[in-house]
């Protein structure tokens, strides 16, 4: 059966990701602009984005790992029968094991999501200079992280200016899907939200969502003002990991990094080539070797790779373009023309604006 976005399809899918929350992008189908479908008997959920005739699943659906495979055959029947198609993406270990060696589901690697244990983090802070030197600097610039509950976020003045002011440093316009950046205007009563203030303005936010049958949680949201003195995030991520770890979380991570080192060599040529060229030349639209680098540089215990799993013999293109399209909201040739545009107005306005520096020294 489906039923679309509502309070009362909403508030179902919440009790499932209460229950069953394992993949870390469960609590992300409560994010707005996700429709709901659910098993007849309505002991399953997926989240997810319709881009033409493919649905693009967040994660993969939100059950007991007994339920699963029952789950996955009756959400495939369902868009069978409409003549869609579905990608599973940021599907992880037992989706990829659900599937090994069908003929008829095709699986390629998209990155990896570094995991912590919480209980771990105090030996990774002493052990780390580099880090420790990242949060003194935060500190003595007078930076104080505050928790605040996370229903009043979406409405506070000081988070929503910093949310833009985060937004507009970027090139690519908002994306959206499992990088939802209004996180805090979804279901929010189980997410927490820490505040970095600095002389009582507010310069970064963490929102964190929970990944409840791993007794963990996922840092969602990252949000930093370009005026943000450095170590905030550290010290914010810092904060985050003494809350887990005083409620007794096992397991934390960050998220998936795209096209993480290492992950992307047993993908189709045509893939591996494409991410290749991606990582090696598009870094000024997505950071994704800065990105990578932010967190292996807080020494995660380890590495879990992250899946994008198609119901086709092969891994195509379309699947690929429709993947763009759930998370840009818009054709993604069309993003990423508006970034090329941006960055182009960008570039002018640094170059006009120096070359007026050198023109008032003369």
């Amino acid at each position: 059966m489906e039923v679309l976005t509502s309070n009362s399809a909403t508030a179902k899918a919440h009790d499932l990701v209460r229950l069953h929350g394992r993949n870390s992008t469960a609590s992300q189908i409560l994010n707005p602009g996700i429709q709901y479908w659910f098993t007849a008997g309505e002991d399953a959920v997926a989240g997810y984005v319709r881009r033409g005739s493919w649905l693009v699943v967040a994660g993969e659906p939100v059950c007991s790992l007994q339920l699963l495979p029952g789950a996955v055959r009756e959400f495939e029947a369902y868009a069978r029968g409409r003549g869609l198609r579905i990608c599973y993406m940021c599907a992880s270990g037992p989706m990829r094991d659900l599937f090994s060696g069908a003929d008829d589901h095709a699986t390629i690697t998209v990155g990896a999501q570094p995991v912590w244990n919480p209980f771990d983090w105090p030996g990774i802070v002493r052990a780390r200079s580099s880090l420790r030197a990242q949060l003194h600097r935060s500190l003595n610039k007078g930076v104080r992280i505050e928790s605040m509950p996370a229903a009043a976020g979406a409405g506070d003045p000081g988070i929503r200016h910093t949310l833009a002011e985060w937004l507009q440093s970027r090139l690519l316009p908002p994306m959206h899907f499992l990088v939802e950046p209004h996180v805090l205007s979804g279901v929010v009563d189980d997410r927490l939200l820490f505040v970095a203030r600095r002389e009582g303005q507010v310069v970064a936010f963490l929102v964190a969502s929970p990944v409840a049958a791993r007794n963990g949680y996922l840092v969602e949201e990252l949000a930093r003002s370009p005026h943000a003195p450095n170590g905030t995030s550290e010290l914010l991520i810092d904060a985050a990991m003494a809350r887990f770890a005083d409620e007794g979380c096992t397991y934390a991570t960050m998220g998936l990094v795209a096209l993480a080192r290492g992950t992307v060599e047993e993908n189709p040529l045509w893939l591996r080539t494409l991410m290749v060229i991606a990582r090696a030349h598009a870094n000024r639209f997505y950071n994704f070797r800065g990105l990578e680098h932010f967190r292996a540089k807080m020494h995660p215990g380890y590495w879990e790779k992250i899946y994008a799993i198609s119901n086709e013999r092969r891994f195509s293109f379309q699947a690929l373009y429709a993947v763009g399209g759930a998370f840009s909201g818009i054709s993604p040739v069309r993003a990423v023309g508006l970034a090329v545009a941006k960055g182009a107005r960008t570039e002018f306005g640094a170059a006009v604006a120096a070359a007026g520096k050198v023109m008032g020294r003369r």
